[in-house]
């Protein structure tokens, strides 16, 4: 393989912009490779955790819940930001107790991806839940959410016509799918 050029950026300044809740916002001057110098608009978002919950009948558990930057109601896996310091299957498990009234007996790390690596820094860490056991956790005060059992198939199709438009609940459940070696037919979205 041929020798790649370092491409790193070193940061030279940082301006705070904004420190919320969920996100924080920066804006880094940045020297890169070739000299040049050049701006980078940063959200700061902690790491989070993405959970397939897979029942003993063949289904999913799913959260329906009105997402105000999507403008519309969706369909997703359960997920939740990891605290600071927080173990990620601990983190895992919590977000699935408050999100879906159950815990698993088995978590197994299917992969990790960043979400939107151009500006941002959050990271997705998805699980696949098994041997799913009754275990409710009050929800966060913020949250309108509704638990939805989808056979799992079905959530596979909602993938396919478009239907699931979140990104970690596409990958989870196709992942998912993959492991527990159910058909993933190769569509066009319609």
């Amino acid at each position: 393989m041929p020798d790649r050029r370092d491409l790193t950026e070193t940061v030279i300044l940082t301006r705070r912009i904004y420190d919320g809740r969920v996100c924080a916002l920066r804006e880094d001057t940045v020297r890169l490779a070739d000299g040049r110098t050049a701006k980078r608009e940063i959200v700061e978002h902690d790491d989070v955790v993405a959970i397939v919950a897979a029942d003993g009948e063949k289904r999913v558990l799913l959260v329906r819940q009105y997402r105000l930057a999507a403008q519309a109601v969706l369909l997703e896996v359960p997920a939740g930001m990891v605290d600071k310091g927080e173990d990620l299957e601990a983190a895992a498990q919590r977000e699935l107790r408050e999100e879906t009234g159950y815990r698993a007996d088995r978590l197994q790390r299917l992969t990790g991806f960043f979400v939107s690596p151009g500006f941002c820094t959050e990271f997705v860490h998805v699980f696949l839940a098994s041997g799913l056991i009754e275990d409710p956790m009050a929800a966060d005060e913020d949250e309108d959410i509704e638990v939805v059992h989808v056979p799992f198939e079905e959530a596979l199709e909602l993938v396919r016509r478009g239907e699931i438009k979140d990104g970690k609940s596409i990958v989870g459940l196709l992942l998912a799918a993959e492991m527990l070696g159910a058909p993933v037919e190769r569509h066009r979205q319609r």
